[in-house]
């Protein structure tokens, strides 16, 4: 595995970090996270590149063997880019996408299984990535987003753990704190974000980039891993 460190690994850890502290970012869990000292942050070149996507998995395939080993709540696992910061939200969901294809393709090369609480197909309503053997949402932020909440300096996936969600749900927490989230988000953007769904009721891959979509929208993903 490479253990190489980005140039500008501290200087982008800092930027995220700031960012998630500040008052207005909605997301309490990686809040909570921040706080708790594990929102892991992995800094790598170009989100339209494929220059760093051996080093993403290798952490992802890391970062999955280590909550399966001590189950920590609140865990994630953000790539910050360094640019390219002119991406328009098109052009940064299709860069997104491009990273996810690369990452599963990775997965599969390498033998893992996909984990089998979810769906591989992104138009099942129960889809979600897998890295690991362990079920992952990403959200991504960037800076042209149209949601504020999505807004950040520089182009970023933040891979969350599926396990962690349904934990919540198990701890009746869940609903609770979307609803916190939800709220915040209001706040900051004046509205709620139309593309929430919870998981079973619609497929989380309109939820990844940020964007809006619409019905027609079709996820660009295929798991190579059926073939």
């Amino acid at each position: 595995m490479f253990h190489w460190k980005h140039e500008a690994q501290d200087r982008l850890e800092a930027l995220l970090f700031a960012h998630v502290s500040d008052r207005d970012f909605p997301c309490v869990g990686a809040k909570a996270a921040l706080a708790k000292g594990t929102l892991e942050v992995l800094g790598c070149t170009r989100i339209d590149s494929a220059w760093d996507d051996v080093r993403i998995h290798d952490a992802l395939l890391r970062f999955a063997e280590e909550y399966r080993r001590d189950k920590t709540m609140y865990r994630s696992f953000a790539v910050v880019f360094d640019g390219p910061e002119t991406l328009s939200e098109a052009e940064f969901e299709r860069a997104l996408w491009q990273r996810v294809q690369s990452l599963s393709d990775k997965d599969v090369w390498r033998g893992q299984e996909y984990d089998a609480r979810v769906s591989p197909d992104p138009e099942n309503p129960h889809f979600s990535l897998s890295f690991g053997g362990e079920a992952f949402f990403v959200v991504g932020l960037h800076p042209h987003s149209s949601r504020p909440a999505r807004r950040f300096d520089r182009p970023t996936m933040v891979f969350n753990l599926h396990d962690q969600f349904e934990r919540l749900r198990a701890e009746g927490k869940y609903e609770s704190m979307r609803e916190k989230i939800l709220v915040r988000d209001e706040a900051l953007a004046g509205s709620r974000n139309p593309m929430l769904a919870r998981h079973g009721a619609a497929s989380e891959a309109r939820q990844y980039s940020g964007r809006e979509v619409d019905a027609a929208w079709r996820c660009p993903f295929h798991y190579s891993g059926d073939e």
